[in-house]
C-alpha cells in the first residue's frame, strides 16, 4: 500500500511539473497568414500575370535618420538609392546553391504569397507595425536549391547595406520578402520594390531595397 502511494504522489508531482514548465514557454506567433502549406510549390505560377504595378514617388521631404514618415507611419533609416525601373530590375540569389536564379518583380509577385503584420524593433529608437506581404523567403531559396543547413545568408540592399541570417533563421516561416505594405506597392524611402521581413531579429536586419541573396 504504501509502495502504491508513493507511485501516485510521483505521478501526480511529475504532472505538476509538466504543467509548469508549460507555463513558462512563450507560445509561438502566428505564422503570416498564407504560410500554412510547408508542401506548397515554390515556383512562379505558370502563365501569372499580376496586376500592373504604378511605382512609387519620392517624397518631396524624407524625415531625417529614425524620424516619423507621417504619411506611412513607419520612422526612416537609410538612404534611398535610385528608384528601381522595374523592367530591368532583379533579385539574383547565388553563391552555395544549386539553381542560381535572377527572379523580376512579377515573378515574385506570381510565387506564394504571405501577409503578416509583425512589430519592427529599433531598440532605443521606435517601433512599428504595418502590415506586410510578400514572398517567403524559404520558397526562394527553394527554388535557388539552397541548403536547409550549414551555410549563412547574406542580404543586399541597393543602397550597399548588408545583414547576415543563419540559413536557419532565414527558413522561418515567418520571415518573408516584402513588396507590398498596406495593400500598395512599398514606399520608395520604405524600400521598394522588396525589403525583408524578419519578425525575430530587430529592424536593422530587415534590409530595404533588397536587390542580391548570397548563400555562403
Amino acid at each position: 500500500m504504501a509502495r502504491q502511494v508513493r507511485v501516485a504522489l510521483f505521478a501526480v508531482a511529475l504532472v505538476a511539473i509538466v504543467l509548469a514548465s508549460g507555463a513558462c514557454v512563450v507560445s509561438p506567433g502566428a505564422p503570416p497568414e498564407g504560410a500554412e502549406s510547408a508542401t506548397a510549390a515554390v515556383a512562379p505560377v505558370a502563365g501569372c500575370t499580376p496586376q500592373a504595378v504604378v511605382v512609387p514617388t519620392a517624397p518631396a521631404t524624407v524625415p531625417r535618420y529614425a524620424q516619423l514618415d507621417e504619411t506611412t507611419g513607419l520612422h526612416v533609416t537609410g538612404v534611398a538609392p535610385e528608384v528601381a525601373d522595374l523592367d530591368v530590375w532583379r533579385l539574383t540569389v547565388d553563391g552555395a546553391v544549386e539553381a542560381p536564379q535572377s527572379l523580376t518583380y512579377d515573378e515574385l509577385r506570381c510565387m506564394r504569397r504571405v501577409e503578416a503584420a509583425p512589430l519592427l524593433v529599433c531598440p532605443g529608437f521606435f517601433e512599428d507595425r504595418a502590415t506586410w506581404a510578400g514572398v517567403p523567403l524559404g520558397d526562394v531559396l527553394a527554388l535557388a536549391g539552397a541548403p536547409s543547413a550549414g551555410a549563412r545568408v547574406r542580404l543586399y540592399g541597393a543602397d550597399g547595406y548588408t545583414q547576415d541570417l543563419s540559413i536557419e533563421e532565414a527558413l522561418a516561416p515567418d520571415v518573408f520578402l516584402a513588396y507590398e505594405w498596406e495593400g500598395e506597392p512599398l514606399p520608395i524611402i520604405h524600400g521598394f520594390p522588396l525589403r525583408a521581413i524578419v519578425p525575430a531579429s530587430g529592424g536593422s536586419v530587415w534590409v530595404k531595397w533588397l536587390a542580391r541573396i548570397e548563400v555562403y
